[in-house]
């Protein structure tokens, strides 16, 4: 079964974030590699976050380190397994919007990558995803 990595675990792993990191690490190494997958809305959310540090950075340090940490997390997603938000994804999304659910737009795509893919969604998020219909999602840091 595959299984997706939200934002929040995603910068627990790629920050090393502890003592989440250790715990959620322990459990993806259970799982084959081929089956842990990111999306590219996380990409897109941890690269406007850079891009935000990078445009408010006020000192050539401040500047440095954030260019610094925007290479590392490209290089990190290079490595990665990346699902698209494809066609099914999106008639998933319309669907579910027509529900007005109570979530956020990024959270509710990636969910909706999840479900188009069959996929179980882990997430610290349990709150939000838990209103999606049909989403599996766990919390692997805890």
């Amino acid at each position: 079964m595959p299984f997706i990595l939200d934002t929040d675990l995603l910068t627990i792993l790629q920050e090393q974030s502890q003592p989440a990191c250790d715990r959620l690490l322990a459990r993806l190494r259970k799982q084959p590699p081929d089956d842990i997958y990111v999306t590219i809305i996380s990409f897109q959310e941890r690269i406007q976050g850079w891009m935000t540090v990078l445009n408010q950075a006020r000192s050539a340090d401040r500047l440095i380190r954030a260019y610094a940490k925007l290479g590392a997390l490209l290089q990190s997603f290079c490595k990665m397994r990346i699902v698209p938000f494809d066609q099914a994804a999106q008639d998933h999304f319309v669907d579910l919007r027509k529900q007005r659910l109570r979530i956020g737009t990024m959270d509710l795509r990636i969910a909706c990558i999840a479900l188009a893919t069959g996929s179980t969604l882990l997430s610290r998020n349990l709150q939000d995803f838990r209103q999606v219909p049909g989403l599996i999602v766990e919390d692997w840091s805890s």
